[in-house]
């Protein structure tokens, strides 16, 4: 089974890999969705981290169909990628009905990162007020805030100026390890977070490089890491960063390999061995340059 830790200010013990509902496509159906539902269960994971916008809204359906017998068992988050309150509340509307349930554990705003969206979610009738309201009435219990991107970091740590969030999501792996900025950003990112409670989530772990040219063989937009040893480096990798959460891969055909070496989590690898496993796999960043924040 995967270890668990309590996620943030919540009371919740969460477990260290989170279901990412981004595996569910637009065509997908009940096969794909019990074939992940079985895959959690086996490997006893216990929240799911999903988006209105995830599979065009059809992983929120799929994953609507597991909590009729189910709801119990997981800590359930979904996000909006909406920047308005209007917008906002029109998502959760559909979200509710979707999921099949009358509370969200967490609402997170979804990718804010750029500035101009950044001061419409947070402004006057922006999105955050939508989840407040959400929040305060109990059909919300936590608010987060997600985003990608190198300058991610950055715009937690002002989030977090502006607004007491309980979680927020960001990208990290080996190749975002090496970049010194960046490197720097997550580590201010994680005091703050520490300080305050604030739960951390980690995408990106496994991701190895763009596809470029080559065929695109995985779901992901990038591709991933596909070996079982090597999933398990940039796990323990990842675990090493501290009292954090890895949301898992996008792809259902390599979630058993991530939830495995997430059940058998070893030493954080040393950086010649990680340096070792990036040169012979050809790693590289998925991201672009940053942009001013």
């Amino acid at each position: 089974m995967i270890p668990t830790l309590q996620f943030g200010r919540t009371a919740h013990r969460s477990t260290r890999v989170l279901f990412g509902g981004a595996a569910f496509k637009k065509d997908h159906g009940s096969e794909e969705a019990e074939r992940g539902l079985q895959a959690l269960l086996e490997h006893g994971v216990n929240h799911i981290d999903t988006a209105r916008s995830y599979g065009g809204g059809n992983s929120e359906t799929l994953i609507g169909t597991w909590m009729r017998e189910h709801r119990e068992r997981f800590f359930l988050a979904t996000k909006t990628g909406e920047r308005t309150r209007e917008g906002a509340e029109k998502n959760l509307a559909i979200s509710f009905k979707q999921l099949q349930i009358e509370q969200i554990d967490l609402i997170q705003m979804h990718g804010l990162t750029d500035e101009e969206g950044w001061q419409t979610a947070m402004g006057p009738n922006g999105a955050l007020e939508a989840l407040e309201v959400a929040r305060n009435d109990g059909r919300v219990r936590f608010i987060g805030v997600t985003g990608h991107g190198l300058v991610t970091p950055k715009m937690h740590l002002r989030s977090l100026e502006r607004f007491p969030f309980d979680s927020v999501l960001l990208p990290y792996n080996w190749p975002l390890h090496q970049d010194g900025e960046y490197y720097d950003d997550v580590q201010q990112l994680l005091e703050v977070c520490t300080e305050r409670q604030v739960a951390v989530q980690i995408i990106k772990s496994i991701a190895r490089r763009p596809w470029g040219e080559r065929e695109r063989t995985r779901d992901p937009w990038y591709e991933p890491l596909e070996e079982a040893e090597d999933i398990q480096r940039a796990v323990d990798f990842v675990f090493g960063l501290g009292h954090i959460f890895i949301n898992a891969v996008s792809d259902l055909n390599v979630l058993p390999l991530i939830l495995e070496a997430a059940g058998n989590p070893g030493p954080r690898p040393a950086d010649d061995e990680m340096a070792e496993m990036a040169l012979r796999t050809e790693m590289e960043t998925i991201f672009e340059q940053r942009e001013p924040v």
